[in-house]
């Protein structure tokens, strides 16, 4: 009787995972791993999936408020697309999960599904929701400006898996001078990566004798012409989407991962691919140096010139590629003892109600 009457008391969770398609990138990946992956305490939880766009739309739009309207004390996380403005009546059952603000702050960055279909019910739910999850400080700081005065905002970092099964290799053995340099960047080739400025850097470097040096992007091509623009460059190989282990290839065998986003509300490929102990080299702002920490290498993407002589410095180093691999290690293993402190956090965030857990 008293297990019957414990199963009872558990907290009906419904969770969103419509969004999640055929192809994982850094947002699937974290919903997977963050929240269909988690056993939360306390909480009898729902995965919602779909199948196809039309499908996702139905229910995220009809199906989910329909279902708030039948389960009257249930809560809805949503850790992909924003939720239907219908929710904005029952603020304190949902909990939503912002990546960044782009969608309020970087309109001009956004293709057409982005600025229609996924931008006014964002800004809406961020007038108007009382709970959320955050992927970084950057990203809590960035919110509380648009939030409502009594919102409630909680870290819940990902920790980071080595999804491609990296592993250094005989990277700190190889000639400290590479022959050819090979960078290599992750992420959908879109305006908002700033790919415009990896191609000045990479013809920058030829003048500082790396002629040879190439760029590898793994990422499929987005909205705008910004992917053809790219791979008309001689020296820049885009792969497209690619298995994780044609990733692994491509990953491994590079000599520096170079980032030029305009911005990013975490930046988790940048330590993904530090599983291999490659020097990250990124933009210098506040969302990097969160993830970097003293592991990375921060340029001024808007002066090529001088990032690329950063990146000559960097590998005319002594000892660079074992300095970076140690870095490397080191600070996936910070990021991860800080992600698993919001985690177990996380976990128990269902066994009182919202309101309560937000005081």
């Amino acid at each position: 009787m008293a297990a019957r009457e414990k199963t009872a008391k558990r907290q009906r969770v419904f969770i969103d995972l419509t969004h999640l398609g055929r192809h994982v990138t850094g947002l699937e990946r974290v919903s997977i791993e963050q929240f269909e992956k988690v056993a939360f305490d306390g909480a009898d939880v729902t995965h919602l999936r779909a199948h196809g766009t039309l499908s996702m739309v139905v229910r995220q739009q009809l199906w989910l408020p329909l279902l708030a309207l039948l389960n009257p004390s249930a809560i809805f996380v949503f850790p992909g697309f924003p939720p239907s403005p219908v929710f904005a009546v029952m603020p304190g059952r949902v909990v939503m999960y912002v990546h960044d603000l782009f969608l309020i702050t970087r309109r001009a960055d956004l293709g057409r599904k982005a600025r229609y279909y996924m931008a006014p019910p964002f800004a809406f739910a961020v007038r108007r929701l009382k709970h959320f999850w955050v992927n970084s400080q950057k990203t809590r700081d960035e919110l509380r400006p648009f939030a409502r005065a009594d919102a409630h905002i909680a870290l819940y970092r990902p920790a980071v898996r080595n999804v491609f099964d990296l592993t250094p290799g005989d990277r700190t053995d190889r000639p400290l001078a590479p022959s050819a340099l090979q960078l290599v960047a992750l992420g959908t080739v879109e305006p908002r990566k700033n790919y415009g400025a990896a191609l000045a850097i990479l013809d920058a470097l030829g003048g500082l004798g790396h002629p040879g040096a190439r760029l590898h992007i793994i990422g499929r091509p987005g909205w705008g012409d910004a992917a053809s623009v790219v791979a008309a460059h001689p020296r820049i190989t885009v792969h497209g989407y690619l298995s994780a282990q044609a990733a692994k290839q491509v990953l491994e065998s590079a000599d520096v991962y170079l980032c030029t986003s305009h911005d990013e509300g975490l930046g988790l490929p940048l330590l993904e691919a530090q599983y291999a102990g490659l020097p990250v080299v990124a933009p210098d702002k506040a969302v990097f140096r969160e993830a970097l920490g003293t592991s990375g290498t921060f340029i001024d993407t808007d002066d090529p010139g001088a990032a690329a002589q950063a990146i000559a410095a960097l590998i005319a180093s002594h000892g660079w590629r074992h300095r970076a691999s140690d870095a490397a290690a080191a600070n996936v293993a910070r990021w991860n003892e800080e992600a698993a402190g919001d985690a177990a956090a996380a976990r128990r965030r269902f066994m009182v109600p919202l309101d309560q857990a937000a005081t």
